[in-house]
């Protein structure tokens, strides 16, 4: 017997205000927004995708806290999502494109990755890439 599958994981990040955030992932990241409400004059919350990555955000009145700025005594953990692509060097010049600056520049890396780096309106830094 198979094991069941397992669908698509979407980190929540917290923002400062999800219209922004929204906006942000539409026209730098060519997401698409496939959710924000509850209220059309009451945004707290918004999903985008693109392919099979999602992400969601939702505004509480705190301010984000991306993990490339915690430093807890052992090292700082960069990114707050992998998210898979098969042709990264295609995606970064999409991203070029539109505008995006790159935290990390397209490259294979330490970690047998080939991929790149961006960060959001709210500072969360996101690696788009592949195993190399």
């Amino acid at each position: 017997m198979a094991p069941p599958e397992v669908g698509i994981a979407a980190p929540l990040f917290i923002v400062r205000h999800v219209p922004t955030t929204l906006e942000f992932y539409r026209d730098r990241f060519g997401f698409e927004i496939t959710f924000q409400g509850p209220e059309p004059d009451d945004i707290f919350f918004g999903i985008v995708e693109r392919g099979n990555a999602m992400f969601m955000f939702k505004a509480i009145d705190v301010e984000p806290i991306p993990n490339c700025t915690r430093d807890i005594g052992h090292g700082i953990a960069r990114w707050d999502a992998y998210v898979h692509v098969p042709d990264p060097d295609a995606l970064a010049a999409e991203f070029a494109s539109r505008g995006v600056e790159f935290a990390v520049p397209l490259q294979n890396n330490s970690d047998n990755l080939r991929g790149f780096e961006v960060t959001d309106a709210d500072g969360y830094r996101l690696y788009f890439g592949r195993p190399n």
